[in-house]
């Protein structure tokens, strides 16, 4: 920790400002205590470690190197029992709005009626799907696995980010990451009581239990993915591994009169849950995209007869959007009568033309992003863009400002991170995992991404940005 100094940003270790927090201050003093020589050694020990299990993503934008492992550093982010509870019943609370909204506007569309949120921008949405209007799913669950992207800010105020309502990822370095905590940073975690993360698996198999056909009583799960090449083929399989189902791609699953069923070599199998990691329009051809390979065809006819579950829900794109994501204080008001208990960032809506007109006046102060677009592409943060890059995004902006919305510039907060220079402050954010079948529940902790690069905000692994083990004081 010699040299450290986090600035003027929002440190999750040593919490200027704050009364000392006696862990925190036993894990500093435990960090001060270790030569970076020892550090070094263990980082290397854990990078070997993950690439001969192959704890890898893809990169395709890379012609160099497809397979990479998510840098992992080795100094946790650390939460405190309050701060946990802040945000697990935030996540909560969230999620369960999500769900209502995702509801009503596939059925009464009452919010649209009351013009709280815009119906253009529900109907129109490209996440929007026409297939599910009327179609009612158990529990009234769409979203069964959220990931919720949270940042800090300058003062220590937890803000979210974004929604992710789709195929969220990144929950497989979650337990990844605290077993090799466990590998190499053992002492440094002894005498501690932090709240584990193993418990991921069977949750998420209970969950997926509790959303398959009411008749049976020993339901089959699987997970569906687009095969080995997917970016996050990793976590299917370690999906499958957690939950002791099958992993099984389009070419594995037939429709049969009217359900589900998996080629083995004993024969046919009944699939009752499918756990998928396949984008909407890919997932069956009949009902989305015919030249689709990925898919089964006539599994959305199967789903609607009740044969089978899916999860998460097609059409919940449209409640991860970045210009719903702008509604949702409102959204939580609308179906909770609830002060939302996580605050978002403030947002402005550029197809809105005030909101146009500041984004334009002070382009240069803000972060704009694509409402469509996720890890970190295709965003312009003002402060770090040149004069060059400013005015092409500026040309974007006029030419369709209903495809950004745009943001101020966060602090984000800072954690100690090991870097070639030593131990230094980095850019962290937050994604828990929410997982909900009749209830809702929180995987303690999340994935911690951090920006490596001195300087950037972008946490995105596809953008550079690596992870950290996030544990939960109990």
């Amino acid at each position: 920790m010699q040299g450290y100094d986090p600035g003027p940003f929002f440190c999750e270790m040593m919490r200027q400002g704050e009364p000392p927090h006696p862990t925190l201050s036993l894990l500093i003093s435990r960090l001060a205590a270790l030569p970076i020589a020892s550090l070094r050694q263990r980082a290397a020990d854990a990078e070997r470690d993950l690439l001969e299990r192959g704890i890898t993503f893809t990169v395709y934008s890379d012609a160099t190197a497809i397979d990479r492992i998510l840098p992992f550093d080795l100094i946790p982010r650390v939460l405190t029992p309050a701060e946990w509870h802040h945000i697990e019943t935030g996540v909560i609370q969230r999620v369960k709005a999500l769900n209502m909204f995702l509801h009503d506007i596939y059925h009464g569309r009452k919010i649209l009626a009351d013009k709280v949120v815009p119906a253009e921008l529900v109907l129109k949405n490209g996440g929007y799907c026409d297939a599910m209007v009327g179609f009612d799913v158990p529990y009234k669950t769409y979203v069964h696995i959220c990931g919720t992207d949270i940042v800090r800010d300058e003062t220590g105020e937890f803000r979210v980010l974004e929604d992710n309502a789709r195929t969220p990822s990144g929950v497989a370095y979650v337990v990844e990451n605290r077993h090799m905590s466990l590998r190499v940073m053992s002492d440094l975690m002894t005498g501690l009581t932090v709240r584990g993360v193993d418990e991921y698996g069977l949750r998420l198999h209970n969950a997926m239990s509790d959303i398959a056909p009411p008749s049976v009583l020993d339901p089959q799960v699987v997970v569906l993915s687009p095969g080995i090449f997917n970016s996050a083929y990793f976590e299917h399989v370690f999906l499958a591994r957690e939950m002791g189902v099958p992993l099984v791609e389009g070419r594995d699953l037939v429709v049969e009169d009217g359900k589900v069923w998996m080629r083995t070599t004993a024969g046919l199998a009944a699939v009752h849950t499918i756990y998928r990691r396949i984008g909407d329009d890919f997932l069956d051809p009949d009902a989305f995209r015919p030249d689709s390979m990925l898919g089964v065809r006539g599994l959305i006819e199967a789903w609607r007869r009740g044969s089978v579950a899916i999860a998460n829900a097609v059409g919940t794109g449209v409640a991860d959007d970045k210009a719903i994501y702008a509604y949702m204080p409102r959204i939580i008001r609308y179906y909770l009568s609830e002060e939302p208990i996580l605050k978002n960032v403030d947002t402005r809506i550029c197809a809105e033309p005030d909101a146009l007109a500041y984004t334009l006046d002070h382009l240069h102060e803000l972060v704009v992003k694509p409402v469509a677009e996720s890890g970190g592409y295709g965003l312009l943060i003002g402060p770090h863009a040149s004069k060059a890059q400013l005015e092409e995004f500026r040309a974007r902006l006029k030419a369709d400002p209903s495809n950004y919305i745009s943001q101020p510039t966060l602090q984000l907060s800072v954690s100690p991170t090991l870097t070639d220079d030593g131990v230094r402050p980095r850019h962290v954010d937050l994604r828990p995992f929410a997982i909900t079948g009749k209830s809702t529940w929180v995987l303690p902790g999340g994935l911690t991404r951090v920006a490596l690069r001195q300087g950037t905000l972008v946490v995105n692994s596809s953008q550079g940005g690596g992870s950290k083990d996030t544990w939960v004081l109990a």
